[in-house]
């Protein structure tokens, strides 16, 4: 049964000229209405807002709602979707960076996913990997690009993030948890979020990897989901961020920190010790016998003897406040 609710797709966009337009179509075509469409521009000085604007004035038309909304100043990813966040008005939000494009019945499943499950704040499909011209490729063990795909290739995203996270992270139980997703982020792209969801955790957080850091406070209080499909195409051409150390090491440094921050908090923390996976590399013990933890996580020593196992909820809680003095 199709979804009745409106979504929003949400666009932010910086000098993708050459992309965006193919992102917009791909939006056009989708099967799913309602659908209201905004676009943020963060400060482009290539001719990003012209083709935006190009495709608006033929096709602005078919959507049922159109904000464009240009910035002279770069801002950054979050704060162009916060600003997004602000104006929409569906109860689910579609991210769709304005150099990838989704597949027609994209958000028409992740919405149906959304409407059977009330607990859950996100659905997303796995990627299909393209290049600058649109056409699919394939990674090879380092993410190099490859026309025909080897013994040793990654078809999609997904088969990547199982060879690096371990093959039970996109397991019912694993996936999108607090518990995984504290030692890094393995949530595919062409997310739908439920907006209500989004907003009650404070949106996207400026200065962190923006993705990881929202994904992880959402999966703090609600479930995230994952479809076993291709319904999303992610770009890989040379201006990726995460293929440009100095823009994403200090942002990793600040979400890591982030996380440990929340982790201090004890429900949270029970919350993550409840979900993790068995390479999560977060222990109880040593937090219960008075060592602080480590720098960041992914730093934390594993084990976890019989006795603490068997510690109460309550004890745990009161051991905690207990080292956090």
């Amino acid at each position: 049964m199709a979804s009745p609710e409106l979504v929003s797709a949400l666009v932010p966009a910086y000098n993708h000229a050459r992309y965006v337009r193919e992102c917009l179509e791909a939006l056009r075509a989708q099967t799913h209405r309602p659908l209201e469409l905004l676009i943020g521009d963060d400060g482009s000085s290539d001719d990003t807002v012209d083709e935006i604007r190009s495709f608006l004035r033929e096709h602005g038309h078919e959507f049922d709602r159109v904000v464009f909304r240009p910035s002279a100043a770069n801002r950054g990813t979050a704060a162009t979707l916060n600003d997004l966040l602000a104006h929409a008005r569906g109860r689910y939000l579609f991210l769709n960076a304005s150099d990838d494009r989704a597949a027609p019945r994209a958000i028409a499943t992740l919405a149906a996913v959304l409407d059977a499950d009330s607990r859950a704040a996100l659905a997303v499909g796995d990627n299909m990997i393209i290049d600058d011209a649109g056409e699919r490729i394939y990674w090879g063990p380092r993410r190099q690009a490859q026309q025909v795909p080897s013994d040793t290739s990654y078809q999609t995203w997904a088969q990547y993030l199982r060879a690096d996270f371990g093959s039970g992270v996109f397991d019912a139980r694993h996936f999108g948890r607090a518990g995984t997703l504290y030692r890094g982020n393995h949530v595919p792209n062409g997310k739908l979020f439920r907006r209500a969801a989004v907003e009650a955790v404070g949106g996207w957080r400026v200065g962190a990897m923006e993705d990881w850091d929202l994904n992880f406070r959402l999966a703090c209080r609600f479930r995230l989901r994952f479809v076993d499909e291709v319904l999303f195409c992610y770009r890989w051409h040379d201006t990726n961020t995460i293929r440009n150390p100095p823009l994403v090491d200090g942002p990793r440094a600040a979400t890591k920190a982030a996380i440990t921050d929340q982790l201090r908090n004890p429900f949270v923390y029970l919350r993550v010790m409840a979900d993790r996976d068995n390479r999560s590399g977060l222990p109880l013990w040593s937090l219960l016998r008075g060592q602080p933890p480590a720098s960041g996580p992914g730093e934390f020593r594993a084990g976890r003897p019989p006795e603490v196992r068997a510690r109460s909820r309550t004890a745990r809680i009161r051991s905690w406040r207990r080292w956090r003095g």
